[in-house]
């Protein structure tokens, strides 16, 4: 049966200059698996800094690609981390409980495709919808996202990664970072939270309703 599915498609940016690879994969499968786990996905690993992940809930795409830039940006070393994410959401027979490596479905094409696109460029961000026209006021607002994301300190991404995955007082962050409170609000606006907030929030709803043409 036919369902909107999200296939996120990345690989780790000038992954050969960083030394630790390692601690770079590590953190790379500890963040991906959470995210299987959470959204009820699967995800796979390939060519060293490749991966894919697939999520049964369309609705989750930016999230989890924010989430997951989030997560390489603050364990960074000398060297910055980050990856260059296209997110492709659409129908799809593929179910949750089928393996990632036999999937050729239109999403997942779409979505490799669009990570080609990627790397020809400067973007580090894309979300393409097979079969439909671009719709150029959610392309201008995955570019905001995208250089959001690009001008994270380790800091900013830090705040912003547990402000995605708990709902909480800035009191109780700054309990979490055993940090001063004045010091959380100033990280989330550093990290332009309340905007991105919400820019998450239109996204979340558009792709549950309609996906990201009208």
């Amino acid at each position: 049966m036919r369902q909107p599915i999200a296939v996120l498609t990345g690989d780790v940016v000038a992954s050969r200059r960083i030394a630790d690879t390692p601690a770079l994969y590590g953190v790379l499968d500890a963040t991906l698996e959470r995210l299987a786990d959470h959204y009820g996905g699967r995800f796979e690993r390939y060519r060293g800094d490749g991966f894919q992940l697939a999520l049964p809930a369309a609705s989750a795409a930016l999230d989890a690609a924010v989430a997951l830039r989030a997560a390489l940006i603050m364990h960074s070393d000398k060297r910055r981390w980050d990856a260059r994410v296209a997110v492709a959401v659409g129908d799809d027979d593929w179910q949750a409980d089928r393996p990632l490596a036999s999937a050729d479905g239109p999403v997942f094409v779409a979505s490799g495709r669009a990570l080609d696109a990627l790397a020809e460029g400067a973007a580090h961000l894309a979300l393409v919808h097979p079969g439909s026209p671009r719709d150029a006021a959610l392309d201008l607002l995955v570019r905001y996202v995208d250089e959001l994301v690009d001008g994270w300190t380790r800091c900013s991404a830090e705040i912003a990664w547990l402000r995605l995955w708990h709902d909480e007082s800035q009191q109780a962050l700054a309990e979490r970072l055993g940090i001063r409170q004045p010091s959380v609000h100033k990280r989330l606006r550093t990290a332009r939270w309340a905007l991105l907030a919400e820019t998450l929030d239109f996204f979340r709803h558009r792709l549950a309703t309609e996906g990201p043409t009208p």
